[in-house]
């Protein structure tokens, strides 16, 4: 019988505590918005861009020099 002097009063502060978090959850703005991040998984994602390599934005190469003519 002498546990219930101690555990009365530890599961009230425990109450006190829980309520105390729930009423700060709230005030901050945790239960805003429940629906959006539920509906946020079912959302697809668009398609990712294809992927450019340096190749692709580099000017075309120079044509090599014509080959030097003899004067005759």
């Amino acid at each position: 019988m002498n546990i219930l002097l101690l555990l009365i009063p530890l599961s009230l502060m425990l109450l006190v505590a829980a309520i105390a978090m729930f009423v700060w959850a709230v005030r901050r703005g945790q239960f805003d918005d429940l629906d959006t991040p539920a509906l946020d998984i079912l959302r697809d994602d668009p398609e990712p861009a294809p992927k450019t390599t340096a190749a692709d934005h580099e000017p075309p190469a120079a044509p090599p020099p014509a080959p030097a003519r003899d004067a005759d």
